[in-house]
């Protein structure tokens, strides 16, 4: 396992796709691709072809003895698909393209080792990862151009797990994933990633911040091993899950931007969990505090078993919501999350097509902080009270607590300083 203990912020060169991202997203919105499990679920794949066929590599493959398992079944571990039938991947891929998509996202929302330990292949993520990164490659080589580049994004999922909730309402403390599995499971991938020629590196559908900054302290890793290597850009993208404006694990946007902007990414955005009317409040206060880059990736509007996508938008619903956001200069990339198809796609690239792409803004200078909500410090802040107590430098009682995991005696410190 890798211990969350050495990496920093490295002072690596950025990439020539940095660079030449940055100077696209200057001139124009850029399109980001649409669903891949929902164009995955149209194929009508069963087990067998999930597995590769009849004779195919995983047509015997079974839970190990002692697992409890009695029997093992593959079908819907989507990321499988790219060993198993990777001619359908590439083709997803360059549906996508064909539709004007600049950058696409690779197969492997699930491919990370703990999300793999679900079907007993957690062995084969790294694998996954590169081969996920090589399809979507080969498909952007086709589709390229000199006047319209197109561009890997190489997709790190949240993994089923939550370093910050509980999975048990009796035990609030109980965890079901450290944060340094978290970092080994998410430093595997980006290994992977990388390898397999992924242009940039996407961390998405957040819907766990402290997951997320597994994901980060795994990158700054990576670059920290391999000092040689150019820096790919960042895209980073939360999920609010509902109208209450707040990730899963608690955070208003505002805090959730503050949590994340020390890794200087590319674009911060949002996807999933909903469509674009009611993202659009998120999407706004986003787009007017962030000191870089906005991708807006909505689903197609609300769950709809009876749509041919499970969703109710079409891609004229999609696409016109989207415009008047970049008519409200909230775009800097757009594309599509659950249920949005190629032709979703191709309608947003349609609509948005020379339509200007947002200002960022410059911030003023300060010290922003965040819990649940942000906490900004600057030549306005009256006076503040901070707390010492919990300080790991100051206080050698409070380190030892830290150093010997006693984190519920730590919290009692934390608690008794807020109280007093």
């Amino acid at each position: 396992m890798i211990t969350a203990t050495a990496a920093t912020a490295t002072t690596a060169a950025v990439s020539q796709t940095d660079i030449t991202l940055r100077a696209i997203l200057a001139r124009r919105i850029m399109i980001l691709d649409g669903a891949m499990g929902t164009i995955i679920q149209q194929y009508k794949l069963d087990e067998t072809a999930y597995r590769g066929g009849p004779d195919g590599r995983f047509a015997t493959f079974a839970a190990p003895g002692g697992s409890g398992a009695r029997e093992l079944f593959v079908k819907g571990n989507n990321e499988l698909l790219t060993l198993t039938q990777p001619h359908i991947i590439q083709e997803i891929h360059e549906r996508y393209l064909a539709a004007g998509a600049d950058l696409i996202e690779t197969n492997t929302f699930g491919a990370t080792s703990i999300a793999q330990d679900d079907y007993h292949m957690g062995h084969l993520a790294y694998e996954m990862n590169v081969a996920a990164a090589k399809l979507a490659r080969d498909a952007c080589a086709k589709y390229q151009s000199a006047d319209k580049p197109r561009f890997v994004a190489g997709a790190l999922g949240p993994t089923p797990k939550t370093a910050s909730i509980s999975p048990d309402v009796n035990d609030p403390a109980a965890r079901n994933v450290t944060f340094d599995q978290l970092v080994t499971s998410y430093h595997e991938q980006v290994r992977g990633l990388v390898d397999g020629g992924a242009d940039v590196l996407m961390v998405e559908t957040i819907f766990d911040t402290l997951n997320c900054k597994a994901a980060l302290f795994a990158i700054e890793l990576y670059y920290e091993q391999h000092p040689s290597m150019a820096r790919l850009p960042l895209m980073i993208s939360g999920t609010v899950t509902d109208a209450s404006g707040r990730i899963l694990s608690g955070q208003t946007v505002p805090a959730f931007w503050n949590s994340v902007r020390h890794a200087r990414p590319l674009s911060i955005g949002l996807n999933c969990a909903l469509g674009a009317a009611l993202m659009r409040p998120y999407a706004e206060e986003l787009a007017r505090i962030a000191d870089t880059f906005v991708c807006i990736y909505p689903n197609a509007g609300l769950p709809n078993p009876m749509s041919d996508t499970g969703f109710d938008e079409l891609p004229a619903d999609t696409s016109s919501l989207l415009r008047e956001f970049a008519d409200s200069g909230f775009l800097n990339i757009a594309g599509g999350c659950c249920g949005t198809t190629p032709e979703h796609i191709a309608a947003i690239g349609e609509l948005l097509a020379g339509r200007p792409p947002r200002q960022v803004p410059e911030t003023p200078v300060a010290l922003r902080l965040s819990g649940l909500e942000p906490f900004t410090v600057d030549a306005d802040s009256l006076f503040v009270n901070v707390g010492e107590r919990t300080n790991v430098t100051g206080s050698k009682a409070f380190a030892r607590m830290i150093l010997n995991e006693q984190f519920d005696e730590a919290l009692s410190v934390a608690r008794q300083q807020v109280e007093n």
